[in-house]
């Protein structure tokens, strides 16, 4: 074999695989998220919160999450918004800021279609007890304690205890798990992680 015969060879090697990861992801990024949209109480009087409160990082040491924070709204239909990606997770900018007195809601996915694993892929590994921290932009950082881990109907989440409830500091978490329903492009069952925040 030539050496000019096994240089071609291995650009056409290269470029398959460099084709292959390229497509692999921009379909992961761009084309097959799975939704995991819940009805989003509307923004009544709301407040933009001080930047340095905001939410930038998430880590969950017990099931490996360390995460960025993209900040999401509502959608077109009403229903709170999910991250652009499958690695981040997505605080509901309309709601309670991490750290404040209310229910403080993040999202993220479970997978995508390429198979690769999302955000919160082990977030049913969590119990009650173990610790998520938030971090914001001004480094301050939020520890929380998992009080539950429950599981619904896609169509039947607690919308009130998800958002609303407003007696102390909490965080809940929210990803999709269960069977997959094609004709809708989602899970059936939705995973809710509630927390609070732990006093200093």
């Amino acid at each position: 074999m030539t050496s000019r015969i096994r240089i071609t060879i291995a650009l056409i090697t290269v470029a398959a695989v460099g084709f292959f990861f390229f497509t692999a992801g921009s379909l992961a990024r761009d084309v097959f998220m799975p939704y995991i949209e819940e009805e989003a109480p509307p923004p009544v009087a709301f407040v933009e919160p001080k930047e340095e409160n905001k939410p930038v990082r998430l880590e969950i040491a017990n099931i490996g999450v360390k995460a960025y924070v993209q900040h999401v709204g509502i959608t077109k239909s009403g229903k709170m918004a999910v991250p652009s990606n499958y690695t981040d997770a997505g605080w509901y900018r309309y709601g309670t800021v991490p750290g404040e007195k209310g229910s403080a809601v993040m999202d993220g996915h479970l997978d995508n279609a390429a198979g690769l694993p999302g955000v919160f892929k082990r977030l049913n590994e969590l119990e009650i007890g173990d610790e998520i921290v938030v971090e914001t932009k001004d480094a301050k950082k939020l520890t929380f304690a998992v009080t539950s881990v429950e599981s619904y109907n896609y169509k039947e989440v607690p919308l009130e205890r998800l958002f609303n409830r407003n007696d102390k500091a909490r965080l809940n978490l929210i990803t999709c798990e269960g069977a997959w329903i094609q004709g809708e492009k989602t899970y059936d069952r939705r995973l809710v992680v509630f927390a609070e925040l732990l006093q200093d």
